[in-house]
C-alpha cells in the first residue's frame, strides 16, 4: 500500500516482532513512530491510508519507555556539585554515557554546597531535549542545604542552612535562581519550611522530604502544603518506629490529600537498602516507588578516591564512603542495574520493575503525557531490552542513540 503523505512528509518507522510495555502490560504489538512521536496505527491506516516507510525487526525484544533518573550527582569522573569552567562539557559527557544504561532523561543533582557553587553552576544547567548528544535534561535537583544536621549523611555540615531569617528569600539568595530547578530536597521539620514548600510548589517545583528527623505529623503537614516526594527512602531519615513511623509512615498515611500521590525514591543497588526493606516499601505503596541511582562521580570508574561536592569519597566495590569513615555517600550503580536488582529483590513483574524507572518518575514530575509511557502521541523515547532486562538499544525521539553491538560502544 503506498504511503499517503498528506499529513506529514516525515518517514514512518514500524518496529515489529516486539513486546511493548503499554497499559502496565507487555503486549505483542508493533510500535509506530513519526517525527519523534508514537503513532496510533489505526489513525494512520484509516484516516491517512498510510503505511510504514521503514520496518525494523526487533527480534522479540522488550520495548519499554526510556528510564528517567531524578537523582544523579554525576558519573564518569564528573561531579555536578563542583563549579568548574568546563561544567557544560561535564554534563554533556554524563548525558552521553548514561544512554547505555537506558536513561533518556535526568535531573542533574547538586548536594549541599556553598551559595557560590549554586550561583556558578545553576546558570549552566539548561532544560533540553535528548538526542544523539545524550539524555534530555529535565531540570536540576537541589538536595540541600536546607536539611537536618543530624541526618546530613555525606553532606558537609559547614554548608547547611536554615530558613530562620527570611524563609523563601533565604532560599532564593542561596540558590541565586530557580529557573532550571525541578526538585528541591529539604527537611520539613525546619522552622518556616511550610511557607517555603508552598512557594516552591506554586512555581511548579517538586518538593522532596529528606535528610530529616521529621516525625510523621511534620511529614504529613509538608505533604498537605504540597510536598510530593521522599528522597532515598530509609536513608538519612529517622528509622521506622511503631509509635511514630516518621517520614516512612507517609507510605501508608491516611492524611494524604485526596487525589494526591506521594512518591518515594529508592536506591536499589543492594547496598543502600536491604532487599527486605525494599520489599516492605514496595508492598506498602507500589505505585509510589521511583528508582533513582543517586550516582556519584565515581560511577563508571575504577575503585579509589573521587569527589562528591565538597567531600572526598572512597569507592570500594559497590560501597562508597566519605573518606576515612563508614558514612555512605551516593552510589555507583547504574539505572539498568537498579532495575534488575529491584526485580530480583522484590520478585515483582518485569512491567513493574520497568515502570518504577520510567512511568513513576514521569508522574512525579507531571510529564507522563510526554515521557515514561509508550502511549500514542507521547515522545518516542524508548529502550530495547532482552528478557533479563539488559539494554540492547536506546532511542530518543524515535532515533537510535546507542546500541550494544555498535562499533566503539
Amino acid at each position: 500500500m503506498p504511503s499517503n503523505k498528506s499529513v506529514s512528509d516525515a518517514p514512518i518507522v514500524q518496529f515489529t516482532n516486539c513486546r511493548i510495555l503499554r497499559d502496565h502490560q507487555l503486549q505483542r504489538e508493533d510500535l509506530w513512530v513519526r517525527e519523534g512521536k508514537i503513532l496510533n496505527p489505526e489513525k494512520l491506516f484509516f484516516d491517512e491510508k498510510g503505511s510504514a516507510d521503514v520496518q525494523l525487526d526487533c527480534k522479540d525484544s522488550i520495548i519499554a519507555p526510556g528510564f528517567i533518573d531524578v537523582q544523579i550527582n554525576g558519573g564518569f569522573g564528573v561531579d555536578f556539585s563542583l563549579a568548574t569552567d568546563d561544567f557544560k562539557s561535564g554534563i554533556d559527557l554524563v548525558s552521553q554515557k548514561i544512554l547505555s544504561h537506558g536513561v533518556t532523561s535526568f535531573c542533574p543533582t547538586l548536594v549541599t554546597s556553598p551559595p557560590s557553587v549554586y550561583h556558578q553552576v545553576l546558570p549552566q544547567i539548561s532544560v533540553r531535549n535528548g538526542g544523539a548528544h545524550g539524555a534530555g535534561i529535565l531540570g536540576a535537583h537541589l538536595e540541600g542545604p536546607f536539611i537536618s544536621k543530624e541526618k546530613k549523611g555525606a553532606h558537609p555540615e559547614h554548608c547547611l542552612r536554615t530558613f530562620e531569617a527570611g524563609a523563601f528569600q533565604d532560599l532564593l539568595a542561596t540558590y541565586g535562581s530557580l529557573d532550571c530547578v525541578r526538585i528541591v530536597t529539604l527537611a520539613p521539620e525546619m522552622s518556616r519550611s511550610s511557607e517555603v514548600i508552598r512557594e516552591l510548589t506554586k512555581r511548579g517545583i517538586c518538593v522532596s522530604l529528606g535528610h530529616s528527623v521529621a516525625n510523621l505529623s511534620q511529614a504529613e503537614e509538608a505533604v498537605q502544603h504540597g510536598a510530593t516526594f521522599i528522597t532515598h527512602l530509609f536513608n538519612a531519615m529517622l528509622p521506622f518506629h511503631h509509635r511514630d513511623p516518621g517520614i516512612v509512615g507517609l507510605l501508608t498515611s491516611d492524611k494524604i490529600p485526596a487525589g494526591r500521590r506521594v512518591f518515594y525514591g529508592m536506591i536499589s543497588d543492594g547496598i543502600h537498602t536491604n532487599p527486605a526493606a525494599l520489599r516492605i516499601a514496595h508492598r506498602a505503596h507500589p505505585k509510589g516507588l521511583v528508582l533513582v541511582t543517586d550516582a556519584i562521580a565515581g560511577m563508571g570508574l575504577a575503585p579509589g578516591r573521587h569527589t562528591l561536592g565538597q567531600q572526598v569519597v572512597e569507592i570500594d566495590g559497590l560501597n562508597t564512603y566519605i573518606a576515612g569513615t563508614k558514612t555512605l555517600s551516593g552510589s555507583v550503580a547504574t539505572m539498568d542495574t537498579c532495575v534488575r536488582h529491584f526485580q530480583e529483590a522484590t520478585g515483582c513483574s518485569v512491567e513493574t520493575a520497568l515502570e518504577a524507572a520510567s512511568l513513576h518518575p514521569a508522574q512525579l514530575l507531571g510529564i507522563e503525557h510526554k515521557k515514561g509511557t509508550l502511549n500514542y502521541d507521547s515522545d518516542a523515547d524508548f529502550l530495547m531490552l532482552d528478557d533479563n532486562l539488559h539494554v540492547q538499544a536506546t532511542y530518543i525521539a524515535g532515533k537510535e542513540v546507542w546500541r550494544r553491538d555498535a562499533p566503539g560502544m
